[in-house]
Formats: C-alpha cells, structure tokens, sequence
C-alpha cells in the first residue's frame, strides 16, 4: 500500500527493538565503527578484500572527520538496535550520502527504516528528486526501494560507484 508521499506503509512502522535519532557529536566513536566494519565486511563485491582500495574508503571514516561533519551541520541519522548503534545514515542536499549498516545487524529492516527517513527528511526540505552513488553491494537494495541507476558515477578508481535516482514527488 502507498502512503501519498509513495512510501510504503508497510515500512513506516519501526521495528521493534529499533529507534532513529540525529547524530551528535558524542556519538562519532559508535558510528565510525560502524562505517569501517559496513565497508569492510559487507562491501567485499566492491574493494575485493583490497587493503588499499578499503584503506582509501575508509580514511575519512574515522571519529575526527565525522565530528568535522556533524560540526558542520550535516544531516547525519544513526539507528539503534538493542542497545547498540545498528546503522548510520546521512543526507547533503537532494542527495543520500551515507547508508551505512553494521554487520551485525543486517536482516532486521534497518536499512529499510533509515531509507524513509532519509527519503521524508528529503521531501520535508522541499526536494522531490534525489540521488545517491551506490555500490555494487547495495544496488539491488535501492532497487528494491524505487531507485532507478542513471549510470556510473564519476572518478572513483578503487571501489565500484552507480549514480542513481528516485523522484520523491506525491503520488496523486
């Protein structure tokens, strides 16, 4: 069933055990751990096990760059599950930079929750077409949710990249 945003419903609901909040700068250390491990252990079809190419990936993943961009106003989402931050998402513009899931908590519709959110914040800022770079890793999951690739994205020589759209406008 779609909402009039063309949401899904079924998804609006959080699941249980999970809650979202904005990120705060006491909050850098749980989610640069869960970049690193996402890139690292769920990213394998993109780096490859490539110590560079995950080297390069994940150097500004680390506590200092995140409290830079928190500090800085970005919109950076973080899900918690059982207990534990489970997930980190962020937006610039009218684009997903960030969607990021720990290992640990795949499988539970995280992924699913912080992409509304994302997807709402977006609408809720007046942006009715959004973008993102996705990997090879989670295409099908932006698939799955209405995203559509527009094709490669730009230089980026050490992981795989697909530039992809979705138009957030009301169904009516």
């Amino acid at each position: 069933m779609q909402n009039k945003r063309g949401i899904s419903q079924a998804f609006s609901q959080i699941p249980a055990g999970v809650s979202l909040r904005r990120a705060t700068v006491f909050d850098v250390f749980d989610l640069s751990r869960v970049l690193i491990r996402s890139i690292t252990q769920l990213c394998v079809a993109d780096h490859r096990g490539d110590p560079q190419a995950i080297a390069h990936w994940t150097a500004n993943k680390d506590p200092a760059s995140i409290r830079g961009w928190i500090v800085a106003g970005a919109h950076i989402w973080l899900a918690e599950h059982a207990g534990q931050v489970a997930a980190v998402g962020g937006l610039r513009d009218d684009e997903i930079t960030l969607l990021y899931i720990d290992p640990d908590h795949t499988g539970h519709g995280i992924g699913t929750v912080l992409l509304h959110r994302l997807e709402k914040d977006l609408i809720a800022s007046g942006q009715f077409d959004a973008r993102l770079e996705a990997t090879k890793t989670a295409q099908d999951f932006y698939r799955r949710h209405g995203w559509q690739a527009t094709g490669q994205c730009g230089a980026r020589g050490d992981v795989s990249c697909f530039a992809m759209r979705k138009s957030l406008h009301p169904k009516d």
